[in-house]
């Protein structure tokens, strides 16, 4: 299991519209799953450096649906939640219907200031 774990990542990469829609409804109907969205693009340096940290934060907050979303290729999204800089996080509660929080920058901080702030709930498993 070591070695698989390494090299699975937690974070779950959303390649177009249909995908986003399948992660946050499969999300709303695991008890409401918080979900992070990480929106990105591969020429965003601060984006880029995020992805550790974010990869670090969805292995150990197995409650959480960690999503990333290269505003480059799924553009419609982008659009749809006013996407302006990256990185921007989207912090989602209850299947992503409702935007809790809005996070332009590279603010670890406050992403996992947002998830302490979440009721704990049993870890999900997102299947594709």
């Amino acid at each position: 299991e070591g070695e698989d774990h390494q090299n699975k990542s937690k974070v779950v990469k959303v390649d177009s519209k249909d995908s986003w829609d399948f992660y946050v409804t499969q999300a709303a109907t695991i008890q409401g799953c918080p979900i992070v969205a990480h929106f990105t693009a591969a020429w965003c340096m601060p984006s880029v450096m995020m992805n550790p940290y974010i990869e670090e934060l969805a292995s150990t907050h197995q409650n959480v649906l960690f999503l990333t979303v290269d505003v480059d290729e799924v553009k419609e999204v982008a659009a749809k939640y006013e996407i302006k800089a990256m990185p921007t996080f989207l912090m989602m509660k209850g299947g992503g219907q409702l935007v809790d929080k809005k996070l332009v920058g590279a603010n670890p901080d406050e992403i996992k200031k947002w998830i302490a702030g979440l009721p704990h709930s049993s870890p999900i498993s997102v299947v594709a």
